[in-house]
C-alpha cells in the first residue's frame, strides 16, 4: 500500500517497519519540507501521490475529511489511529497492518476515512 504517516507518526519508529512489510511509505518527519505542512496541504499531497494519510490527528481530520466530501473533493483515503499512544510502536504497526490487511486493495481506500484500533496480540485481523 502507498502510505503517507503525518508528521507525529514516526517515520524511523513505524515508516520503517512498514516498508519492511513491503509498503510504500513516505514519512512527513522524514522531508523537511513536509515536516510542517497544515493538515490541509498533507492531505493535499497524499492525495495527488494517491497514498493513504495515516495520522493521530482525530480532531482535525475527521473534520478535514467530512469538508473535503461535502466540498467534492477526492482524497486516497485516511487512516486516523486512535485509542494508542504514539510510542507504543508495536501495538500502532500492529493496528495499521491490520487495518490494512482487512482493506486490501487500495483504490477500496479512495474518499474513505477508517480508523486504525488497537489489536490484541496474536488476533487476526
Amino acid at each position: 500500500m502507498r502510505l503517507l504517516l503525518d508528521v507525529h507518526v514516526s517515520g524511523r519508529s513505524i515508516g520503517a517497519p512498514l516498508r519492511g512489510s513491503g509498503h510504500d511509505v513516505r514519512a512527513a518527519d522524514e522531508e523537511h519540507d513536509v515536516r510542517t505542512y497544515p493538515d490541509e496541504a498533507l492531505l493535499a499531497l497524499a492525495a495527488s501521490d494517491r497514498r493513504i494519510l495515516v495520522t493521530f490527528d482525530v480532531a482535525d481530520f475527521v473534520e478535514i475529511s467530512r469538508k473535503w466530501a461535502e466540498d467534492g473533493r477526492s482524497h486516497a483515503g485516511v487512516a486516523i489511529v486512535v485509542g494508542l499512544r504514539h510510542n507504543e510502536f508495536g501495538a500502532v504497526i500492529r493496528a495499521i497492518e491490520a487495518t490494512l490487511a482487512e482493506h486490501q486493495d487500495q483504490m477500496a481506500w479512495r474518499d474513505v476515512t477508517r480508523f486504525v484500533t488497537r489489536r490484541p496480540q496474536g488476533a487476526s485481523p
